[in-house]
C-alpha cells in the first residue's frame, strides 16, 4: 500500500516507459518559462506514449496533483509553470502522424515545431499559416494551447481557425475525439454515460438560451477581432447548427484552442493547411515620425491585400543597433524613425507585386503620415522580418534589474479602436511615468506594449499590478481581448471576470468543472486564477546575493545578472534545420539542461538559493555544463547575448577550488608545456601517438576516446620556421603586421603558419614576430583564469605599445587570437589596454578581406584556374567576427567559387571531442549537418576550415583532408 506521495512517485517513475525526474536541477529547469514567474514543481516527466500519459493522469487524480502540459516553454504568461508536475511532450511526441494533399490536412503530435512541420509540407505547396516570432523552436501543441497567431494572421487566420481535429486524454484517463458535429451527432454525444458525454451535456446546458448566447456576445471582444484568446472561447462556439441557424458543424476543438491545457491532454492533432504564398513579393517599410501617426496608417493601408502589417518602435530598433547579428539587417532604416510598419504585398510575378506596392505608397503619401518608403524585395524582406522577430528578445539586454515586462504585451482592439486606443494608452502611461515599448502585429490590431519594470523592488511589483489592473480596464471599454496570442496564463487570469462578466465566467467554471472536476490539469490557470503578484521569479526587496567571481562581469553588472539576461524565449533550442549553430549539444541531446536557457536558468537558481559559501560548489552545475561546447553561439545568437561559455569557465574555476581537477583535465589546459616538451624529438612523440600499445596506452591514461586519432606534431615548430622566413620580409611593405604565433599553430599546424607569412609577405606585406605568451585558450576553458589572466596581461602588455591600425596584429587560429577580444577583457588587470588593443587584433581572413576592400589585394596575384570550395565556419570565428571574410578572401581567384557549409557546430570543440565520455555527442554533432555535406562534396572539391579543431573532426569525421584558408590561397599565388 502506498502511504505518501514520495512512495507514489517513485512507483510511478517504476511504471513508465519515459521518465520521471525529482531532482532538483530539473525541478530548478522547469520552475520558470519565459515570463515573470517562477514555481518549482513536484516533478517533470517525459512520456514516450499515449499510456504514459494515462498513468500521470490517474496519478494527478489519485494524488491531487496538477500536470502542467510544455512544449518549447517559451509561454509569456506562465502558463507552462506550476507546483504539479510538468509534462514535456517536446522529446517523444514529436511525429508528422498523416498527411492528406487532397484534403489539404496534415495529423501531427503536439511536440511537432510549426517550422519543421512546414518544411515537410513545402514540396506539397502548403503550409500551417500560423506564424509566430518563436516559429523556428514553438511546437504545434503550445500552438493550440495558445491559440497563436503571429506575422500572417491578416491573411491566413489564427490556430484556432485551422484545427480540425484534437485527439485527446479527459480528465479520467479516457480517450475523446473533438471533431465536426452535426447537431444529430452532438445530441447523440450528450446522451453518452461517460465524461465525454457530461462535457458535452455542460456545453449545451450552458450555452442553449437565447439570453446567455445574448450575454456572451454583448460582453465577449468584438467579432471583427480575430486575434481574441481572453478566457475560454464560448463566443466561437456559438455560430453552427446546434446553437444557432447556421449551416456549419460543431466543433469542441474552437474551445480546446487557447484552453492553455487546462481542459484536457492533447496526443494529436489535424490542422488545415493553406497553399503556399504567392511566390512574389515586395515589402514596404514605411516609416513614422510619431507613434499616433503610425497607428493612424492603418486602417488606410489595411484596404490593401495585405500579406503583413507589422510594426516596430525606436526602442526596439534601437535595441538592434549593438547586436552584430541584426547590424546587417538594419540596411533599410533612413533617419531615425520613432515607428516603422512593415507592409507586405505578393503575387504570383515580381511585376505585378511591385505594382501593388505602387498602390501602397501611393495611399500613404495621401495619407500624409509617413515620410520614407523603401522597398525591400527577394531575401531583403526575410532580413527586415529577422529585425523585428529578434526585436523583443532584444529587450532583455537591459543591463541591470529594469526589463520590459510581460503583462500588458497582448492586447487587441478592433482596426478603427487601435489609434485612440493607443492615445488613452500612452496618456496612461504618463500617468505611470512609464516609457513603454511599442511592438505590434498592427494589422490585426494586436499591440506587444511593454512597461520597464524592476520586479526586485516591491514598489514596482505595485505598478505592475496598477498597470496591468489599468491597462484590462481600457481594453474593456474598447470591448478589446486583454489576451490577442500569447493567453491568459497567471499574469491575466485574474482578469477573466473582468474581461467577460460575472455570467460569463461562471459558464466558464462550470465548463472546467465538466472537462476536469478535480482541476488537475494546468491549475491556477483561466479559472480560479492565482494574483498576478503572486509566484513571481524574484522576490521583492531581497538582498541580492553578493558573487565573487575572479572574471569580470561588470558589463552586466556581475555574473548573478548576466544569467538573469535570460528571458526565457528558447532560441536556443532551435534544431539544425533552423541554421545558425547555437546550441550544438541541445541539437543532439534535445533536454532542456543542455540549452543556454537551461544553464542560465540553473546558474541563477543557485547562485540566488545556495546556502553554501561557494555558491558554485553544487554537482547540479556540474552536469549542466559539462555538455557546453563552449562554442560562443550564444553570444551573438541568443537575443540576450547570454554568453554561456564566460558563465561556464568562471563555474569550471570555482568548481575546481573545492574540488580539484583530473590528470587529463590539467594536460589538456597546459598541453602547451606537454606539446614543447614534446616537441624536442617531435618523430619519437608522432610515433608513441600512433603506435598501437603506447597510443591505446597514452590515450586510457589521459581518458581519450579510443576511437580518436591523436594530433601530430609538426617536424619544426613555426617558431623554428621564422628564423629563416624573416629574411623574405619585402623591403617596402604595404603595411607591417604582428603575426600572434599561437600555440596550436606553433606545434601542431607549423606548415599552415608558414603559409601565412609566405602568403603576407608574397603580397608586399612586412609579417613581424615577437616574443609572447600563449593564447590561454586551453586554460580559459578547463577554468584555470588565475594561470590564464597572467597570460593575458603578458600578451597584452608585450602588444600594447607595438600594436595600432597601422601595424595590426593577427593570428591564424581562431579561437586563440579572438582571446584579445573576448576573454582578456574580463581578465586582465589592465582592462583599458586589453580594449584598445582588441580594436586592431584580426584573424587573418579578416585582415585579408579588409586589404581588398582597400584595393590592396587583387586577383592579379593568383591563379585563373577554377576551382570549388565548401566552407566550415569556426564556431569562435562565427559568434565574434563572421564568415564573409573567410568567404571574401577565397572569392579572390577569380575562378574559386567557394560555398559556405550550414553547419553549426562540428562537435569537436578544442578538448571535448576528444574526451572518452563525449565522443558519441561529439560526432552525433558532427553528423547533423557537416559531415553529410563533406562527404557529398566531390573529391576534387577544396574542404576548407579555418580551426585547427574543425580540420581534425572533418578528418576523424569523414576521412577527408580540410586546409586552412591561407593555405588555399598560399596554392593559389602566380
Amino acid at each position: 500500500m502506498i502511504t505518501s506521495l514520495d512512495e507514489a512517485l517513485d512507483t510511478l517513475t517504476a511504471s513508465l516507459e519515459g521518465e520521471l525526474l525529482t531532482d532538483q536541477l530539473h525541478r530548478n529547469l522547469y520552475a520558470t518559462d519565459a515570463s515573470v514567474y517562477r514555481r518549482l514543481p513536484l516533478a517533470v516527466a517525459f512520456p514516450k506514449n499515449e499510456e504514459d500519459l494515462k498513468k500521470l493522469i490517474l496519478f494527478a487524480q489519485a494524488n491531487k496533483v496538477g500536470l502542467i502540459p510544455r512544449t518549447a516553454g517559451t509561454s509569456l504568461a506562465g502558463q507552462c509553470v506550476g507546483e504539479g508536475v510538468v509534462v514535456d511532450v517536446s522529446k517523444h511526441f514529436t511525429r508528422i502522424i498523416d498527411f492528406d494533399q487532397e484534403k489539404k490536412t496534415v495529423k501531427v503530435q503536439p511536440g511537432v515545431i510549426r517550422d519543421e512541420l512546414n518544411s515537410f509540407l513545402e514540396s506539397h505547396g502548403l503550409f500551417f499559416g500560423p506564424n509566430t516570432s518563436t516559429s523556428n523552436r514553438c511546437m504545434i501543441g503550445g500552438m493550440v494551447g495558445n491559440n497563436s497567431s503571429g506575422t500572417t494572421s491578416i491573411q491566413y487566420g489564427i490556430t484556432r481557425d485551422k484545427v480540425v481535429e484534437l485527439k485527446t486524454l479527459l480528465s479520467d484517463g479516457s480517450e475523446a475525439v473533438f471533431k465536426d458535429l452535426t447537431a444529430e451527432e452532438f445530441a447523440q454525444k450528450r446522451k453518452l454515460q461517460s465524461l465525454e458525454g457530461k462535457i458535452y451535456d455542460t456545453v449545451y446546458q450552458q450555452l442553449k438560451d437565447k439570453e446567455a448566447q445574448a450575454d456572451i456576445k454583448s460582453n465577449y471582444p468584438k467579432p471583427e477581432i480575430h486575434r481574441r484568446n481572453t478566457g475560454y472561447a464560448l463566443d466561437a462556439l456559438l455560430d453552427n447548427e446546434v446553437f444557432s441557424n447556421t449551416p456549419e458543424a460543431f466543433n469542441m476543438s474552437k474551445l480546446l484552442a487557447g484552453s492553455e491545457g487546462t481542459l484536457a491532454f492533447t496526443t494529436e492533432i489535424t490542422l488545415k493547411l493553406d497553399e503556399l504564398p504567392p511566390a512574389a513579393g515586395v515589402m514596404v517599410a514605411a516609416h513614422f515620425k510619431t507613434i499616433n501617426a503610425c497607428l493612424e496608417a492603418v486602417v488606410p493601408v489595411m484596404r490593401h491585400n495585405l500579406y503583413a502589417c507589422e510594426m516596430m518602435d525606436k526602442v526596439i530598433l534601437d535595441c538592434t543597433l549593438n547586436n552584430r547579428e541584426q547590424q546587417k539587417n538594419r540596411f533599410f532604416i533612413q533617419g531615425d524613425p520613432q515607428a516603422i510598419l512593415m507592409l507586405e504585398v505578393r503575387a504570383a510575378d515580381l511585376d505585378t507585386a511591385r505594382r501593388q506596392a505602387l498602390k501602397l505608397i501611393e495611399t500613404l503619401d495621401a495619407s500624409g503620415l509617413s515620410y520614407a518608403h523603401p522597398t525591400l524585395e527577394g531575401p531583403e524582406i526575410k532580413q527586415a522580418l529577422e529585425l523585428r522577430k529578434a526585436g523583443l528578445g532584444l529587450l532583455g539586454n537591459i543591463v541591470g534589474d529594469r526589463k520590459a515586462v510581460a503583462c500588458i504585451e497582448d492586447t487587441a482592439v478592433a482596426l478603427e479602436d487601435l489609434a485612440p486606443y493607443i492615445k488613452e494608452f500612452s496618456a496612461l502611461m504618463e500617468e505611470f511615468k512609464q516609457d513603454a515599448v511599442y511592438y505590434a502585429h498592427a494589422g490585426a490590431g494586436e499591440l506587444h506594449l511593454r512597461p520597464i519594470l524592476n520586479l526586485k523592488t516591491s514598489g514596482d511589483v505595485v505598478l505592475f499590478r496598477q498597470i496591468t489592473t489599468a491597462v484590462a480596464q481600457l481594453v474593456k471599454k474598447y470591448k478589446g481581448s486583454m489576451s490577442g496570442e500569447h493567453g491568459d496564463g497567471i499574469v491575466r487570469g485574474e482578469f477573466v471576470e473582468l474581461m467577460l462578466g460575472k455570467a460569463n465566467y461562471k459558464r466558464i467554471e462550470a465548463i472546467k468543472n465538466a472537462f476536469d472536476p478535480q482541476h488537475i490539469f494546468n491549475p491556477g490557470k483561466i479559472v480560479d486564477a492565482q494574483p498576478l503578484d503572486t509566484h513571481l521569479r524574484y522576490t521583492p526587496d531581497r538582498e541580492e546575493p553578493e558573487v565573487e567571481t575572479l572574471m569580470d562581469f561588470s558589463d552586466s553588472e556581475g555574473i548573478l545578472r548576466a544569467a538573469e539576461q535570460c528571458n526565457g524565449s528558447g532560441d536556443c533550442r532551435k534544431l539544425p534545420l533552423a541554421g545558425g549553430t547555437m546550441c550544438p549539444s541541445y541539437r543532439a541531446t534535445r533536454n532542456e539542461k543542455d540549452t543556454t536557457r537551461g544553464r542560465a536558468n540553473a546558474l541563477r537558481e543557485f547562485l540566488t538559493n545556495s546556502p553554501r559559501k561557494n555558491p558554485f560548489n553544487h554537482k547540479e552545475l556540474k552536469e549542466v555544463f559539462d555538455l557546453c561546447l563552449s562554442c560562443k553561439a550564444c553570444a551573438s545568437e541568443c537575443p540576450s547575448n547570454v554568453d554561456v561559455a564566460a558563465l561556464k569557465a568562471e563555474f569550471e574555476y570555482q568548481y575546481k577550488k573545492e574540488n580539484g581537477s583530473s590528470l587529463r583535465t590539467r594536460a589538456f589546459a597546459f598541453n602547451s608545456y606537454l606539446n614543447r616538451f614534446a616537441s624536442v624529438v617531435p618523430g619519437v612523440t608522432n610515433g608513441l601517438y600512433t603506435g598501437k600499445l603506447t597510443g591505446k596506452f597514452i590515450k586510457k591514461t589521459l581518458e581519450v576516446a579510443p576511437e580518436r586519432s591523436l594530433p601530430p606534431l609538426a617536424k619544426k615548430t613555426l617558431r623554428k620556421r621564422l628564423k629563416k622566413l624573416r629574411a623574405f620580409n619585402p623591403k617596402k611593405p604595404i603595411k607591417t603586421v604582428y603575426l600572434f604565433v599561437d600555440e596550436f599553430t606553433n606545434f601542431l599546424d607549423a606548415q599552415i603558419g608558414e603559409d601565412a607569412v609566405v602568403l603576407l609577405q608574397r603580397l608586399n606585406y612586412e609579417v613581424r614576430t615577437i616574443d609572447h605568451a600563449e593564447s590561454g585558450r586551453s586554460m580559459i576553458s578547463k577554468g584555470f583564469l588565475k594561470e590564464a589572466a597572467k597570460v593575458s596581461d603578458k600578451n597584452i602588455k608585450a602588444f600594447k605599445n607595438l600594436v595600432d591600425a597601422e601595424h595590426p596584429l593577427i593570428g591564424i587560429e581562431p579561437s586563440a587570437i579572438l582571446g584579445f577580444r573576448d576573454e582578456y577583457i574580463r581578465l586582465s588587470e589592465d582592462v583599458e589596454a586589453a580594449k584598445i588593443l582588441a580594436k586592431n587584433v584580426f584573424i587573418i581572413d579578416e585582415f585579408i578581406a579588409a586589404e581588398i576592400k582597400l584595393g590592396n589585394i587583387t586577383s592579379k596575384s593568383f591563379t585563373t584556374q577554377a576551382k570549388r570550395l565548401k566552407i566550415h565556419g569556426h564556431c569562435h570565428q562565427k559568434s565574434l567576427s563572421g564568415m564573409e571574410h573567410t568567404f571574401t578572401m577565397l572569392n579572390l581567384p577569380e575562378n574559386y567559387k567557394p560555398t559556405l557549409i550550414p553547419s553549426g557546430c562540428c562537435g569537436m570543440a578544442g578538448s571535448f571531442g576528444y574526451e572518452k565520455e563525449h565522443y558519441e555527442l561529439s560526432m552525433q554533432i558532427g553528423e547533423q549537418t557537416l559531415f553529410p555535406a563533406v562527404r557529398k562534396a566531390p573529391s576534387d572539391t577544396l574542404i576548407v576550415a579555418p580551426g585547427t579543431s574543425c580540420r581534425h573532426q572533418i578528418k576523424d569525421g569523414t576521412q577527408r583532408e580540410a586546409l586552412h584558408p591561407v593555405t588555399v590561397l598560399r596554392e593559389a599565388l602566380l
